[in-house]
């Protein structure tokens, strides 16, 4: 029997559900019963009722889940699949930072880990980041972590001062504005789309700046029919699937995460046989990130 046809087989016995971020491969993509961006992916583990979870992602994506999903079993197929940014914000640093600032209002980027989201107020991703800010009280200082791309972006959307964490995705930080607008004056027909991961100086210069699900819904209804795509090279397949007549130019073709790309089939067909790597979190820092998650969820 060949992979996806055991992969097929042994979710159904399970009662399993596989959510794949954009950027994974394309063929992880294509077995995934939801395919979105982290926000999306977090809607989904709280509203599952699934008892097994395959998380083809990186390990604060499972994280998540787990922390939404507590009573299942939640697998991280590539065990080694981390994020570098996430591992930007330590949690002892973070626990001294509250410590030192305790009228500051921390709100955690949901790339971070779980000890981290623990002692945040609140949690956002790059789809609600602006909104998540916009509802805080206007007289309180925040501390934005991990990325400083992320909180800066806001902040300057908003108008609002924000304190940031020195911390970055490699990936969306090695960009530059030069190469956007080399980009820009190869296909002048087509709209430059970034992550807001990027450094301000590149969302300067782009059309817009989107989360991937930001990005794929508005390549989808725009009449515009050619687009550089500014982010992890992964999301151009289900663009190019949902959007078949459309010009997708990928901005650099370096635009690649290698944690992303360590899950493979083989690796969710052994998750789903061999129901590793369970994640497990202690009771009191499931509690205690769930809270701000919670309340980044409640914004809608």
């Amino acid at each position: 029997m060949d992979t996806i046809a055991r992969i097929k087989e042994l979710k159904a016995a399970l009662g399993a559900v596989i959510l794949a971020h954009n950027y994974q491969l394309p063929e992880v993509q294509d077995i995934g019963d939801f395919v979105g961006d982290s926000l999306a992916l977090a809607m989904q583990a709280q509203k599952a009722s699934a008892p097994v979870i395959v998380c083809c992602g990186v390990r604060f994506m499972a994280e998540t889940a787990k922390i939404l999903s507590p009573s299942a079993q939640v697998l991280l197929p590539a065990s080694g699949a981390g994020c570098p940014m996430a591992d930007m914000s330590d949690p002892a640093e973070v626990a001294a930072y509250r410590k030192a600032h305790p009228d500051t209002i921390l709100v955690a980027y949901v790339n971070t880990t779980a000890a981290v989201k623990a002692q945040v107020d609140i949690c956002c991703t790059s789809a609600n980041a602006d909104r998540v800010l916009r509802s805080l009280p206007a007289d309180r200082e925040i501390m934005f972590l991990p990325d400083r791309n992320l909180g800066r972006n806001v902040a300057k959307q908003l108008g609002r001062e924000v304190q940031v964490w020195p911390g970055c995705c490699p990936v969306h930080d090695a960009v530059t504005a030069e190469s956007l607008l080399a980009m820009k004056r190869l296909h002048p027909k087509a709209l430059a789309l970034v992550h807001p991961e990027c450094r301000p100086e590149v969302v300067a210069v782009a059309d817009a700046a989107l989360s991937t699900g930001g990005m794929v819904k508005f390549i989808r209804e725009s009449a515009c029919q050619e687009f550089i795509v500014g982010t992890e090279g992964g999301i151009l397949h289900r663009l190019a699937l949902e959007n078949p007549s459309k010009r997708l130019y990928p901005l650099e073709p370096a635009l690649v995460c290698p944690d992303m790309k360590k899950t493979t089939l083989e690796d969710v067909l052994r998750a789903l046989e061999t129901r590793q790597e369970a994640i497990e979190l202690p009771a009191d820092i499931l509690e205690k990130a769930r809270r701000p998650i919670e309340r980044m969820l409640a914004l809608g």
